[in-house]
């Protein structure tokens, strides 16, 4: 298996409730399914805080001011597409004042639509629920942490 090792960045959406944006990914390799926050690669001379808002914007529609420029970073690890992603992620924090604020995926390339089959507002208490694999496995602890940290 191809390992692939590349800088990357992850938003953890909340909203007024408490709940976390999380993605359903489906790979197309194999089926695999996979939650995980709205994020992606950074692009080569983008700063990781760019990359998130753009990937933020891309997957969501979401305001992507709403980011706080603090961070979290977790080394990361998971299978897409056949290739083994490994390498330190930065988990950025987004909240929104509203519940389970409207999402557009409208800055998606037509595979990524493809693969992309569902989103959902979750509780983190409720993460043990979701019926396929949550990345990464340490999210529940994460956004706990996160979700004590007071907004910039």
């Amino acid at each position: 298996m191809e390992i692939v090792r590349r800088p990357a960045v992850r938003i953890v959406c909340f909203d007024a409730d408490g709940r976390v944006l999380l993605l359903n990914w489906e790979d197309p390799t194999d089926g695999h399914r996979l939650w995980e926050p709205p994020g992606g690669g950074i692009d080569p001379g983008e700063t990781p805080l760019e990359a998130a808002r753009r990937e933020l914007t891309e997957e969501t529609g979401l305001d992507p001011e709403a980011i706080d420029p603090e961070f979290v970073v977790v080394e990361r690890e998971c299978v897409w597409k056949g290739r083994r992603m490994i390498g330190p992620e930065q988990f950025f924090t987004a909240r929104f004042a509203e519940p389970t604020p409207a999402i557009g995926r409208d800055g998606l390339l037509p595979y990524e639509r493809a693969e992309l089959v569902g989103v959902a507002w979750v509780h983190p208490d409720d993460f043990a629920g979701l019926p396929d694999v949550l990345e990464p496995p340490s999210l529940p602890g994460l956004c706990r942490a996160l979700a004590y940290r007071k907004p910039v």
